[in-house]
């Protein structure tokens, strides 16, 4: 029940204005400071919050693979499911581990360990594919074979 408590009263402290909580935190008096307290109102925008601008179609490809944050869904932009590019030069297949650069200038690793033989080809034509639970895999073109990657650069 304590706990409970703690995690109300620390919850509706983090949604207050953070400029009111200085200034009340600057009084000495300890019965003015408890009534500044009590007259901030919780769920208030703190002026550090700010609204960003939407990205553009190609600011979303080029951090396609390297998002860590989500931002809130009704600020969200329609995202990428897919990208694509080229592999960069002479390409006859992957080993698990492999960096494999893009001509756009991305660098993915193969994550999952698998490894594929191909027919030398110059410059493949390639697409990038998020799944449904954030897990991307490249589809190559020629081979039925996806393999697993994450992004590094």
């Amino acid at each position: 029940m304590k706990a409970l408590f703690l995690l109300l009263f620390v919850s509706g402290a983090a949604l207050a204005d953070d400029a009111a909580m200085l200034q009340c935190r600057s009084l000495a008096d300890i019965a003015s400071r408890v009534k500044c307290y009590d007259a901030i109102p919780l769920g208030a925008a703190a002026p550090s919050a700010t609204v960003t601008a939407v990205p553009t179609a190609q600011q979303r490809e080029q951090s396609f693979g390297m998002e860590t944050v989500k931002a809130p869904k009704a600020a969200e932009p329609e995202e990428n499911k897919s990208i694509s590019s080229s592999i960069a030069g002479k390409f006859d297949g992957w080993s698990g581990n492999e960096l494999i650069k893009l001509s756009n200038g991305q660098v993915w690793r193969i994550v999952d360990g698998s490894s594929a033989v191909l027919a030398p080809q110059n410059n493949p034509k390639v697409t990038l594919e998020r799944n449904f639970i954030g897990t991307f895999f490249l589809k190559i073109e020629g081979t039925n074979n996806s393999p697993k990657v994450r992004r590094v650069q």
